[in-house]
C-alpha cells in the first residue's frame, strides 16, 4: 500500500479457490497481481468497475468464463492487462472493443486461452499507446483486420498458433517501432508484404507454418536489425535475394520446407554471428561454398533434402561450435573430410542418402556416431566390415552377429520378447550386464528389407525421450537387426490385457501424455513431418519408470516437399486404422491422430477395437459416443472405479473428458480432427484439473 493507493501482489503463492467479489470494492486499488496461482472461476465483474486500477495480472491460473463485453468500459487508467494461460472463452471477442476505452493501455496479453473467436474489425481502435500485444494459441479464426495498422506504437505482436486466414495487410508499414512479430502456425496466404522492409527496428520475424507463397522480399536485406528470421514451412519459391546474405548480425534463420531454388552463394560466409541455419527441404542445387566455414559461431546446420552436389567442404572444420550437422538426402560426392574430427562439440551428424565414398573418420566425435549416420552411401559400405556397427567406441566395443546370437542364447524362444509383421524382438544381456532389445528382421518375409531400411531412415533423424532409442544397427546379406533400448515393463497392451497389475488413472494419463509428446514431435518437431502409421498399445513400450515410448517405425511415412498427404499400399492394423487410410491408402498426420484416439479409448475402457462385443453396427467409438452423455460408467474400465471411494465422481469427470477427447480424434473426416498439438495440450489440462480435484 502506498499513501493513497493499494497494491495487491501475490505471485506464486499457491493460492486456490475463486477471486472474492469484494476485490471490486477496493476503491483505491491500483495493482492486482495474482498470477501463477491456482485460482479458478470467473473474474468478479466488480473488478472491471475499479477506475483506479492500472495493472491487472491474473495470468497462469485456471480462471474461466467469457470475458465481459464491458471489460474496459470503466477502467480509464488501465495500462497493463495480463490474462494469458487461463481458460477464458468467447466466440466473438467483443471485450476487445470495450478495451478501446482504455486510452493508456500499453500491454495486452491474452495468449493460451480457448477463445476460439473472431477479431473485431475495429481492433485498430485500441489504445494508440499499445506496445505489447500477445494473443498466441487462442483459436482466433478471422482474417487480420487492416485497422491493425492504427496501432503504430506496437513493439511486440505475437499471434502465433491460431487459425488466422487471408493476407497480411499492407498497413503493417505503420509499425515503425515494431521489434518482434510472430504470426507463425496459422493459415495465412499470399506473399510476404514488402512493407516489412519499412520496419527498421524489426529484430524478430516469424511467419513459419503458413501458406505464404511467392518470393522472399528483395528489400528484406535492408532491415539490418533482423536477428531471427523464421519463414519455414510455407510455399515460398525462387531464390533468396542477394541483399539478404549481407545481414551480418543475424543469429537464426529457418527457411526450411519451402520451394527455394538456386545455389548457396559465397556470401553465406557474411553471417558471422549466425548460430542456427536451416535451409532443409528445398530445391537448392550446386555445391556447398567453402566460405561457409567462416560461420564460426554456428551451432546447427541443416541442409538435408535438397539437391546439393559436389564435395563436403573441408572448411567446415573451422566451425568449432557446431553441434548438429545434417547433409542427408542430397547428391554429395567424394569423401567425408578427416578434418571434421576436430569438431569436438558435434553431437548429431547425418550424411545418409548421398553418393559418398572412402573411409569414415573414426576420431573425435565420429567415435560416437552409429551406422544410422551414413546410410545408403554404397561406396562407403564397400569399405566397411560386412556387419558394420558404428557404436560409440568410447563406451562400447563393436557388436557383431556372433555376439548378438550369443547374448540371445542363439535367438532362443526363452529370450523372445515379442513378434511383429517383419520379425521378432529378443532380449539380450551382455557380459557387462547391459540389457538390449534386438529386433531381428525375417528376410524371407516380403517387405522386411524395406521395413528395416525405413526404420533406419526414420530413427536416424529422431531424438526424443518418448521414442524408442536405437543403439546401433547390424546389417549383412544374411542379417538385418536393430539394437534397441530395452524396456523392462513391456508394452501398454500387456498392462491392459495380460498383466494382473492395474494401471491407475494417473498412470494412464501419464502414459498417454508421453505418447502424445512423441507423436507431436514426429508431426512438428522435425523438418519433415513423420507419420507413424501403426500406433496401437502393442507399439507403446514402458521403461523402468513407466514412461511411454513409441516404437516400430517399419511402415512409417515421411512427408516431404510440402506434402500433407501421401498414398500407400501398406496397411496398418485393423481397428486402429483411419477410414481414409483403410479405404484409399491416404496417409497424413491425421491418421496418427485417429489411431491415438482409438488407443486413448482402449486405455480407459480396457476394450480392444476388435473385441468380440463389437460388430459392423457397433464399434468402440460408437459405443463410447452412445454412453458418454448419460451412462459413461458403463464404458469405463471397472478397475478404475470403486463405488465406496469418495473420489469416484471426480474420476468419472476426468475419464469422461479423456473419452470426449478420443472422440474428437476419431471423426470420420480427417479435416475435422484436432491435431497432436491440441491433443497434447488437452491431455495436459485434463491431468492438471484431475490433480486439483483430488488434492485436499
Amino acid at each position: 500500500r502506498t499513501t493513497n493507493n493499494l497494491h495487491i501482489c501475490s505471485y506464486q503463492f499457491d493460492l486456490s479457490g475463486i477471486i472474492p467479489q469484494e476485490v471490486g470494492n477496493l476503491s483505491k486499488l491500483e495493482q492486482l497481481g495474482l498470477a501463477e496461482n491456482r485460482l479458478r472461476g470467473p473474474i468478479p465483474l466488480k473488478l472491471f468497475n475499479s477506475s483506479t486500477v492500472r495493472i491487472i495480472s491474473l495470468a497462469y491460473n485456471d480462471l474461466s468464463g467469457e470475458l465481459p463485453s464491458t471489460i474496459g468500459a470503466f477502467l480509464p487508467n488501465l495500462e497493463e492487462l495480463y490474462l494469458e494461460e487461463n481458460e477464458f472463452t468467447g466466440t466473438i471477442l467483443t471485450f476487445m472493443i470495450s478495451l478501446s476505452n482504455c486510452k493508456h493501455l500499453r500491454s495486452l496479453w491474452i495468449g493460451e486461452n480457448p477463445l476460439n473467436g473472431f477479431l473485431p474489425k475495429s481492433i485498430g481502435n485500441l489504445s494508440s499507446s499499445l506496445e505489447s500485444f500477445y494473443a498466441y494459441s487462442c483459436g482466433i479464426k478471422s482474417e487480420i483486420p487492416s485497422s491493425f495498422g492504427n496501432l503504430s506504437n506496437l513493439v511486440e505482436l505475437f499471434f502465433d498458433n491460431n487459425s488466422l486466414t487471408g493476407l497480411i495487410p499492407t498497413t503493417i508499414k505503420w509499425f515503425l517501432k515494431l521489434q518482434g512479430i510472430d504470426l507463425s502456425d496459422n493459415q495465412i496466404l499470399g506473399a510476404i508484404p514488402s512493407e516489412f522492409c519499412n520496419l527498421l527496428k524489426l529484430g524478430e520475424l516469424r511467419l513459419g507454418q503458413n501458406m505464404l507463397s511467392g518470393m522472399v522480399p528483395s528489400c528484406l536485406g535492408n532491415v539490418t536489425t533482423l536477428r531471427y528470421v523464421y519463414l519455414n514451412s510455407n510455399n515460398l519459391s525462387s531464390m533468396i535475394p542477394t541483399s539478404f546474405w549481407s545481414l551480418r548480425d543475424i543469429l537464426e534463420i529457418d527457411m526450411s520446407r519451402n520451394y527455394l531454388t538456386g545455389s548457396l552463394p559465397a556470401e553465406i560466409g557474411n553471417f558471422k554471428a549466425l548460430v542456427y541455419l536451416n535451409l532443409s527441404n528445398n530445391q537448392y542445387l550446386g555445391g556447398i561454398p567453402s566460405t561457409i566455414g567462416a560461420l564460426q559461431d554456428l551451432q546447427e546446420l541443416s541442409l538435408e533434402r535438397n539437391k546439393l552436389q559436389g564435395l563436403i567442404p573441408d572448411s567446415l572444420k573451422n566451425m568449432l561450435q557446431l553441434r548438429h550437422l545434417d547433409l542427408s538426402f542430397n547428391h554429395l560426392e567424394g569423401e567425408i573430410p578427416n578434418s571434421l574430427q576436430v569438431l569436438s562439440d558435434l553431437q548429431y551428424f547425418n550424411v545418409s542418402y548421398n553418393r559418398l565414398r572412402g573411409p569414415i573418420p573414426h576420431g573425435g566425435p565420429f567415435a560416437n556416431f552409429t551406422e544410422l549416420s551414413f546410410l545408403s552411401n554404397e561406396a562407403l559400405k564397400k569399405i566397411l566390415a560386412p556387419t558394420q556397427n558404428l557404436l560409440p567406441m568410447a563406451t562400447f566395443e563393436r557388436v557383431s552377429f556372433h555376439e548378438l546370437r550369443q547374448i540371445t542364447n542363439g535367438f532362443s524362444e526363452s529370450n523372445l520378447l515379442g513378434s511383429g509383421s517383419f520379425g521378432s524382438v529378443y532380449k539380450g544381456i551382455r557380459e557387462n550386464g547391459m540389457v538390449w532389445a534386438i529386433k531381428v528382421f525375417d528376410l524371407q518375409l516380403e517387405g522386411a528389407f524395406k521395413s528395416f531400411d525405413r526404420e533406419c531412415e526414420v530413427l536416424s533423424c529422431l531424438r526424443h525421450r518418448n521414442l524408442t532409442r536405437v543403439i546401433t544397427a547390424c546389417s549383412s546379406l544374411d542379417l538385418k537387426a536393430l539394437v534397441l533400448e530395452y524396456m523392462p515393463n513391456g508394452s501398454l497392451e500387456k498392462w491392459l490385457h495380460v498383466n494382473h497389475h492395474v494401471l491407475s488413472i494417473m498412470q494412464r494419463l501419464d502414459i498417454t501424455i508421453d505418447v502424445a509428446c512423441g507423436l507431436e514431435y514426429l508431426h512438428y518437431g522435425y523438418s519433415t513431418p513423420i507419420v507413424h502409421c501403426d500406433l496401437k498399445p502393442s507399439n507403446i513400450l514402458l521403461d523402468q519408470d513407466m514412461v511411454g515410448h513409441v516404437c516400430d517405425f517399419g511402415i512409417a511415412k515421411l512427408l516431404g516437399d510440402g506434402e500433407s498427404v501421401v498414398q500407400t499400399k501398406t496397411l496398418a492394423t485393423f481397428g486402429y486404422i483411419a477410414p481414409e487410410y483403410g479405404l484409399e491408402g491416404l496417409v497424413s498426420t491425421s491418421c496418427d491422430v485417429y489411431s491415438f484416439g482409438i488407443t486413448l479409448m482402449e486405455t480407459f475402457t480396457k476394450r480392444k477395437p476388435k473385441d468380440e462385443m463389437f460388430t459392423e453396427a457397433l464399434s468402440l467409438r460408437r459405443w463410447v459416443q452412445d454412453c458418454l452423455l448419460d451412462s459413461v460408467i458403463q464404458v469405463i474400465d471397472r478397475d478404475l472405479l470403486h463405488p465406496e471411494n469418495e473420489l469416484v465422481q471426480k474420476k468419472i469427470n476426468c475419464i469422461s473428458s479423456v473419452l470426449q477427447l478420443g472422440l474428437s480424434c476419431t471423426t470420420n473426416a480427417p479435416e475435422e480432427r484436432i491435431n497432436m498439438k491440441e491433443v497434447l495440450r488437452a491431455l495436459q489440462k485434463i491431468k492438471l484439473q484431475f490433480i486439483k480435484d483430488i488434492t485436499p
